[in-house]
């Protein structure tokens, strides 16, 4: 036994620009961190502003506001006799930059600014701000005289330095360091640096989760330490959903380590830890001392402070979470190693993001039009899913989920009782039939919403067509015909996207009035459901019932959503998902054929789901443009000839050209997927293209003809096939003909 510390890292869930609820957010996980025994305290990623401000980290009251929240936390009781890091943009020499401020008992320590910003994902840093480039560097910051008041300090230390209490050394690295392959915690820790705190803003993606827990366990394994990993959580302003998982980790092994999706406002993990083992492992990697011996020190701001106790004989180091350490009757703990399966996310990542969404927007619940299909099934069961968690975070006492729900509803003697009754109040559903919709689809969508507890309607809307079509007549004395009925292709899909869109009008009228039906106050927000797969390939009218306030499988592939319907369904005994999983999908905007639909998006696009998840993984996280595709499927699925693939990546990059212009209009979504094609932050592309390729497709050409004069050999299989080998060939159909949808400009 040696010297022991309590440390505490938060995951907090903070909202842009809500200084208020942020700072009370960032007081109650100081006072909660001291009230578990903690003598330091780290928090997320710009957690005083919150870190989707964007544009807002240019106006001066940002950083004015930031500063006055500091103030409040210098004044405060709360934070005497603890050492505290926050997060929030500094001004320094008319430059900005995103900081740490530590401070103890009334006194800044030290300005610690970002050193690598992130400019991948959904990450824009550099826009404003700038890295600190001047290593193992501090220069004087003049403190604004608000704060200089209260500390008596005129300037105070800012840049890479380190802290020196009396009994260790703590350090800091900011979110992208972590991630950079020249990360600072590792000359910190050549240096003596024995915690090292990451206060970060890490986002969810599908089968993401592991990525922090190895790289936080790698970045002590190797030279030993504490690492301290703060995360934000939830949706805070924009489409990304903060990931939470906060962690404590020691000498590579987890201590501690927080929720992932959860509609807890503030969290806070503790762990004690034993600063003498720290020491003696490192000490036994003699190489890795060898290198500290000659590393070039960091400045330090001395601290007449101890993050241990007087006596040798104090509370006991916590244990590893690794499943070797843990007695089988610790299911608490066991649960904070696992990952959830993507199934799992998919239930409880947009549901988080939602219940943030509706409870900031103050509305008083959704609208959902809802077809009995796969994608807006899949929304359903997300809506039930957050009003699953809402009941279990009641039930277990949370007073702000409670006060949440009631000003949602309208009730401030409410309490929601399971999450059946709660989807009725929150959850208006609407099945909008047309005379080309078939009687299955209408069914299996009553019988979702029945077993969920949706407030639910079926309606025809076949007179408001009527009379939108009048109207032209009217005007130009022709009427329009379905092609099944002699009508070319521009009427065909002219007559298809007027359904499509007329719903998204009624969706609107019906989420602005039914609370009024219900004779409650206020509105709802409605609710997309188009995937990330259509909207890639485009397959979906501009305007229609897939534009919503909202969507939260808009970053979904479809094939996961089906796999989520399969586990939800087995989770909660929905049993109508059976069947809504048999069915084939079909957009229902073509006449039926003896009552029965003839129309099915795999063959309306031309391509399956499996391939466009390949063409859309390819595109983004490969960056393959249409030559460098065909090189890279031509290994891949060598069970077709060249000829047959170069026709599919044509046709896909010319479906994909006439339909970008859509992106820019894509309703906001849950960010979920690392293909996502949304133009708006994370796929930065031009929305008119040249939907030819020539060039591209003439390269694509000339290969499939040298591969065709070769010696005729079989192509040696380099990888496992991408699809199956006797993948279902579809009709590539003309790029004008499309499901709710497409083709030229519509």
């Amino acid at each position: 036994m040696g010297r022991t510390a309590t440390i505490a890292v938060c995951t907090l869930n903070q909202w842009a620009m809500d200084f208020d609820g942020n700072s009370r957010r960032i007081l109650q996980s100081i006072q909660s961190a001291k009230e578990a025994g903690a003598t330091y305290r780290s928090g997320p990623e710009l957690e005083v502003c919150g870190y989707s401000c964007e544009d807002h980290f240019y106006e001066s009251d940002t950083l004015l506001h930031s500063w006055e929240v500091v103030a409040t936390f210098l004044n405060s009781p709360i934070c005497t006799d603890i050492l505290v890091d926050v997060g929030m943009p500094v001004m320094h020499k008319n430059v900005t930059y995103n900081c740490r401020v530590a401070f103890l008992n009334k006194r800044i320590l030290l300005i610690r600014p970002k050193m690598l910003l992130c400019e991948d994902g959904n990450y824009r840093e550099t826009r404003w701000f700038s890295p600190w480039t001047k290593e193992r560097t501090v220069e004087d910051y003049f403190l604004p005289r608000m704060i200089s008041q209260i500390t008596g300090q005129s300037v105070v230390p800012f840049g890479d330095a380190v802290i020196s209490t009396r009994d260790t050394c703590v350090g800091f690295e900011i979110c992208e360091e972590l991630w950079n392959p020249s990360s600072n915690h590792i000359p910190m820790s050549l240096d003596g640096v024995e915690i090292i705190a990451n206060g970060s803003g890490s986002y969810f993606e599908l089968r993401k989760a592991y990525v922090t827990v190895d790289l936080v366990k790698s970045a002590t394994f190797k030279s030993g330490g504490c690492y301290m990993f703060s995360n934000l959580r939830g949706c805070d302003g924009g489409r990304i959903y903060f990931s939470g998982g906060s962690s404590i980790t020691l000498n590579g092994k987890i201590l501690n380590r927080g929720k992932q999706f959860t509609l807890e406002e503030v969290e806070v993990i503790v762990a004690t830890i034993d600063l003498e083992d720290i020491r003696s492992y490192r000490n036994n990697i003699r190489s890795r001392s060898h290198c500290a011996a000659r590393a070039n020190p960091y400045p330090r701001v001395k601290i007449d402070f101890a993050l241990t106790s007087e006596s040798l004989i104090s509370d006991p180091p916590d244990q590893p979470l690794d499943a070797n350490y843990l007695a089988e009757e610790d299911e608490d703990r066991f649960d904070k190693i696992k990952y959830h399966t993507p199934e799992e996310e998919i239930s409880l990542a947009p549901a988080c993001w939602m219940w943030d969404y509706l409870r900031r927007s103050c509305q008083g619940g959704f609208f959902l039009p809802l077809s009995g299909g796969v994608d807006s099934s899949s929304t359903a069961c997300i809506v039930y899913s957050m009003c699953d968690l809402i009941v279990n975070a009641v039930k277990k006492g949370d007073s702000q989920v409670l006060s949440d729900i009631r000003k949602i509803v309208g009730d401030f003697e409410y309490v929601p009782q399971d999450a059946k009754q709660l989807c009725n109040t929150l959850l208006v559903t609407c099945y909008m039939g047309t005379e080309n919709s078939s009687a299955e689809t209408k069914n299996k969508a009553a019988e979702l919403a029945s077993e969920i507890g949706s407030y639910h309607h079926s309606i025809v809307i076949d007179v408001a067509i009527t009379a939108i079509l009048g109207i032209f007549q009217q005007v130009t004395k022709l009427t329009p015909r379905f092609k099944v009925k002699g009508g070319s292709p521009r009427e065909n899909l002219a007559l298809q996207n007027i359904q499509a869109r007329l719903r998204m009008v009624i969706a609107y009228l019906f989420a602005q009035l039914m609370l009024w039906v219900r004779g409650r106050p206020g509105g709802l927000l409605v609710l997309g459901t188009s995937n990330v797969d259509e909207a890639l390939r485009g397959y979906f009218t501009k305007y229609d019932c897939s534009s919503a306030d909202i969507n939260p499988i808009g970053g979904i592939a479809k094939n996961d959503l089906k796999k989520f319907l399969q586990f939800f369904g087995k989770k909660h005994g929905i049993k109508s998902l059976t069947g809504i999983l048999d069915a084939q999908p079909t957009a229902e905007l073509e006449p039926l054929q003896d009552g029965h639909y003839a129309q099915l998006d795999e063959v309306d696009m031309g391509m399956t789901y499996v391939e466009l998840g390949i063409f859309g993984r390819l595109r983004k996280q490969n960056c393959a443009g249409p030559f460098s595709m065909f090189c890279k499927l031509v290994h891949t699925w060598d069970n077709s000839p060249p000829k047959e693939i170069a026709d599919k990546v044509k046709h896909f990059y010319r479906c994909y050209a006439i339909n970008r212009h859509k992106m820019t209009i894509l309703t906001p979504s849950c960010h979920a997927e690392t293909y996502s094609p949304d133009d708006n932050r994370f796929d930065h592309r031009p929305f008119l293209y040249n939907h030819t390729w020539k060039w591209q497709f003439n390269a694509i050409d000339y290969q499939v003809q040298q591969l065709n004069s070769d010696d005729k050999s079989p192509r040696r299989r380099k990888n496992p096939p991408q699809v199956p080998p006797k993948t279902r060939q579809l009709p590539m159909t003309s790029v004008i003909s499309n499901k709710k949808h497409p083709g030229i400009i519509v």
